[in-house]
């Protein structure tokens, strides 16, 4: 009885705490990411005031934020977005893959972290926050710009290549061999074609089967069958966030509709215990060790995030102060890196990776949303300065004028 009380008290404690900081992060503006993780470090291994008897609660409801998170964004899609998506901006993925993942490998063999280590950071550092990226178009207005579609392409390419990516890094953490390893991508790669097939050819169906009128039972069968399917991914070694993204995938129309609505509340609830659950298993003092290394590494990856955008934007025909605006949104790393993160951490595969990411997540999760506000303004000014002055002072360069205003913002295409 005590400790079912203790355990009540704790996690009614995280929960509560976690509400203050949700409105605190609110009122100014910015993601609470970096709030969580600091209420996770202050609540953890070597914290102010570590949690013991919620602590097995917590890291269920961890996996369980995982899952919802990618069950949330497999909704936004659909297959043939997805397909669409692939055929027409698979370049600008290859180069986002190019620049963002190599300079977390190659930092991880600097640091002298092994192969495993570097596959690990590499995607800690590819994978922009779709998140944090999505509030902040909508905090900024910019859901109607012209720009838009091509940072959302490529947010789609990144969490399409997880259902990749995942089960390379699993095979990898969970130390097989080539062979098994080879068994396991292929098993992966042959769900993803087999759900992508079936929700191309018999979406409506699965939708209709899966819709009803009753909120409940639309709830409990969509968190039913995400639940058991990710299981199944898992026990089948190819894991259980790509197999709940998939299930988004495949849902489509009304289902999919009611399911988001219905699911938001407990994907923010689940997500954000998934959070603190990461901090509580980093120690704050592994911290400063490797700051240095992680500050180096968001500005390295902030600039190639930039010129990522900036290219993509550029490829697809939107001016220059479009393409400014495409590569400032999006910097933002956030739930994705730390789920990697999370798996390496969870397989000890390096001690410093963790503390690592927690500290380059931090820092471009509250820089990304600067960089999407103020990229284009200072590339403008300085283009400007370099140019000499080019236009004069106080009025905006032909370009500006000439470029369609799409999202009722005046002075934004």
């Amino acid at each position: 009885m005590h400790s079912s009380a203790l355990f009540l008290i704790e996690f009614g404690a995280i929960i509560l705490g976690l509400g203050v900081l949700g409105r605190l992060a609110g009122r100014f503006r910015f993601s609470p990411i970096p709030l969580y993780l600091l209420a996770g470090l202050a609540f953890g291994t070597g914290g102010l005031l570590p949690l013991g008897a919620s602590e097995e609660f917590v890291a269920i409801g961890a996996e369980i934020g995982v899952i919802l998170l990618l069950l949330m964004l497999g909704l936004e899609y659909t297959a043939s977005d997805l397909v669409t998506n692939l055929k027409t901006q698979y370049p600008a993925g290859l180069v986002d893959a190019a620049l963002n993942a190599l300079p977390g490998a190659a930092m991880a063999l600097l640091l002298g972290w092994g192969p495993v280590a570097a596959v690990v950071l590499a995607g800690v550092t590819w994978i922009s926050s779709s998140g944090v990226i999505a509030k902040v178009l909508g905090d900024l207005g910019r859901l109607g710009n012209r720009e838009t579609p091509v940072v959302l392409s490529i947010l789609v390419l990144e969490d399409l290549a997880m259902a990749v990516y995942l089960p390379i890094i699993t095979a990898l953490l969970a130390g097989v061999g080539l062979a098994a390893g080879s068994v396991t991508l292929a098993v992966a790669l042959g769900v993803a074609g087999l759900v992508l097939f079936l929700a191309l050819r018999f979406g409506r169906v699965i939708s209709r089967f899966v819709s009803s009128d009753d909120p409940e039972k639309l709830l409990l069968v969509v968190l039913g069958l995400t639940l058991l399917v990710a299981g199944i991914a898992q026990q089948l070694q190819v894991s259980a966030a790509v197999g709940a993204f998939l299930v988004g995938i495949a849902l489509s129309g009304e289902a999919a509709e009611g399911a988001h609505h219905l699911l938001s509340p407990l994907r923010d609830l689940f997500a954000a215990v998934f959070f603190v659950f990461f901090g509580l298993h980093t120690d704050p003092a592994s911290i400063p060790p490797v700051l240095l290394p992680a500050l180096a590494l968001a500005v390295v990856t902030a600039g190639t995030k930039i010129a990522t955008g900036y290219w993509a934007a550029k490829r697809a025909g939107i001016s220059p102060k479009g393409r400014w605006r495409a590569g400032g949104t999006l910097v933002a790393r956030g739930e994705f890196s730390i789920v990697i993160a999370g798996l390496a951490v969870t397989a000890g595969i390096e001690p410093s990776l963790g503390p690592l990411a927690t500290a380059y997540v931090l820092i471009l999760v509250i820089v990304g949303p600067l960089t999407a506000r103020y990229t284009e303004p200072v590339a403008t000014r300085l283009t400007a300065r370099l140019r000499g002055g080019g236009a004069a002072a106080g009025s905006p360069p032909r370009e500006e004028m000439l470029e369609p205003v799409e999202d009722g913002t005046a002075g934004r295409a």
